[in-house]
């Protein structure tokens, strides 16, 4: 819409609207991190090269930084410089679901627009639109918070989120052991940790809501520490390994 040069906005017939349709509009830039994990400061040098520049197509151009967040310090402060004194033509919009881990400094020279997620009913159309909701169960629907995004990664992480399902299964049916050796998926998920634990307060609060059990509520309140410690820098594995034993107890 911002780029858009027709009266009804977006028209989808004038030249600037089929190139932003054909992926090739020269006034608009969309930043991700590179490798999945960082956007650095080379990425930011660019951007500021190309700010500097007029528009070509539309009046004005517009920068979408997706997972701000993972900006690193370098790349961080690198783009204040262009938020303190951005050229008139200039939309930068910033993206992120983490917004304490940006800078202060730039949080303060943004104007936040807060987004609700997307209601159940029509995330499950949306998957069913795709022909993906068959892919997906009712705990994982629940696990994406109303965020289309987080369902897509979901998706593609699928067997991770079944297996903690089974590994949920297993807690009351195996010896410690054989608990410890099936989780490995939790032993090598240090990017996904947080993401997996409150998947499986998601699966125990669905049996709680069966069965009233106490030990499911402890269950929950054993995962939100653990979190807390992940958060504070614990061992990780020691700490996985604690997490399964206090499970395992509370179910035996």
């Amino acid at each position: 819409m911002i780029l858009c040069s027709g009266q009804e906005k977006p028209c989808h017939t004038c030249k600037s609207c089929l190139e932003f349709e054909g992926k090739s509009h020269p006034d608009f830039m969309l930043i991700e991190p590179e490798d999945g994990k960082t956007i650095k400061i080379e990425t930011m040098r660019y951007l500021q090269e190309k700010i500097a520049e007029k528009p070509i197509t539309s009046e004005k151009k517009v920068y979408i930084i997706s997972e701000c967040e993972c900006m690193t310090r370098e790349a961080s402060n690198s783009l204040l410089k262009t938020l303190e004194e951005p050229p008139e033509y200039a939309v930068l919009i910033l993206i992120t679901s983490n917004e304490s881990k940006l800078l202060t400094t730039i949080k303060s020279r943004c104007t936040k627009i807060y987004f609700r997620p997307i209601p159940e009913d029509k995330l499950i159309e949306y998957l069913k639109q795709n022909q993906i909701d068959e892919k997906m169960t009712e705990n994982m629907i629940k696990q994406c918070e109303g965020s289309i995004g987080r369902a897509l990664k979901i998706v593609e992480e699928k067997e991770k989120y079944l297996q903690i399902e089974e590994l949920i299964q297993s807690l009351p049916k195996k010896d410690i052991t054989q608990i410890w050796k099936q989780a490995e998926v939790l032993y090598q998920a240090k990017e996904d940790i947080i993401s997996l634990l409150e998947y499986m307060i998601i699966v125990i609060y669905q049996l709680l809501k069966k069965q009233n059990k106490m030990c499911y509520i402890n269950s929950i309140q054993i995962i939100e520490q653990t979190k807390q410690r992940f958060l504070q820098n614990a061992n990780y594995d020691m700490t996985i390994d604690y997490l399964l034993l206090k499970l395992w107890e509370e179910f035996r």
